[in-house]
């Protein structure tokens, strides 16, 4: 195992460094003076020259890459030029909403896309069957933005429930924090609930229809423990990378949702990067989402062998 988790982590140092290289060139082929943008129309040629020696966009591009990437390798990411502090005090403060709005989605989305999931498999070609499946086929055609309008209008408004937008950290009580995130929470599981419960379907079907499950119910195994304890664990591996995916997807695309319910997460710091050309913050955030993204689907990979023995057999 430890074997392969080396192997596993050495491959994906081409890959991330690929994706340096197309972030970075992302960034600074872009049209447009940064140093225009963040000085203003104002600002003197000295001023302009001036920041750009400071920022080091006077240097060959190639010379940019090699400075940052090598800050990068060291646990330097940059420093914001209009926070004024380093990219990874900004992250590290920004991810914290991100990452309590992806868990608490994730497990709306668990626990909805699960036992839908196998209750259409469980009655294949029946009226609720074809309903699960009607109702998660409009939730993946629903803009989660507009779910969390609709949320916003009527829970928010009409009916007061929860607050219509905001946050409050952790350290201000549980249920505070917890109930400025669940609107923007179903906003984004509800669409992934939809994806997990199709996928939950498909791969309880294939399993159920394999022999192994037609000789434990020739046998008389009650069915409970046939669908949970034999077709459920068989089938699991598909619905966990499924669920890693989605979790990947929710740390990374929650840019809209956090807009629109004022959530002050990575969403919102990419945004205003972008609007201010903060090349350092830019090149940073989009390289911690692609890092988060890497990590969740190497554990997912781990988790396999936990999961389903055989696969842990084919590794060794």
């Amino acid at each position: 195992m430890i074997n392969y988790i080396v192997k596993r982590v050495f491959s994906l140092i081409p890959v991330l460094f690929v994706v340096s290289i197309a972030i970075f060139l992302l960034v600074h082929l872009t049209p447009g003076d940064p140093a225009s943008v963040m000085l203003g129309v104002e600002a003197t040629e000295e001023q302009l020259k001036e920041l750009r020696k400071e920022m080091g966009l006077d240097l060959p591009i190639y010379q940019q890459y090699l400075n940052w990437i090598g800050g990068v390798l060291q646990g330097d990411f940059g420093t914001s030029y209009f926070m004024k502090e380093p990219v990874t005090h900004s992250i590290a403060e920004h991810v914290k909403p991100t990452l309590s709005l992806a868990i608490i989605a994730q497990i709306i989305t668990i626990l909805i896309a699960v036992p839908l999931g196998i209750a259409a498999a469980n009655r294949r070609g029946t009226i609720a069957d074809q309903s699960i499946m009607g109702v998660s086929l409009l939730g993946m055609s629903i803009p989660s933005f507009l779910l969390g309008l609709f949320l916003i209008l009527l829970i928010g408004v009409k009916l007061g429930w929860l607050p219509v937008a905001g946050y409050q950290p952790l350290s201000n009580g549980l249920w505070n924090h917890i109930k400025y995130l669940i609107m923007p929470a179903i906003s984004l599981g509800a669409i992934q609930a939809a994806l997990v419960a199709r996928m939950t379907r498909t791969s309880m079907l294939e399993v159920l229809n394999t022999n192994f499950i037609k000789t434990a119910q020739a046998k008389g195994v009650k069915k409970r423990a046939i669908i949970y304890k034999h077709a459920l664990r068989n089938a699991f591996l598909p619905i966990l990378t499924v669920i890693g995916q989605t979790f990947g997807v929710l740390v990374a695309g929650a840019v809209v949702t956090e807009t629109i319910f004022n959530i002050p997460g990575i969403g919102q710091l990419i945004i205003n990067s972008v609007e201010r050309r903060d090349y350092a913050v830019i090149q940073g955030v989009v390289l911690f989402v692609t890092l988060s993204y890497v990590f969740i689907n190497l554990v997912i990979d781990l988790l396999y062998g936990f999961v389903d023995p055989r696969v842990r057999l084919d590794r060794d």
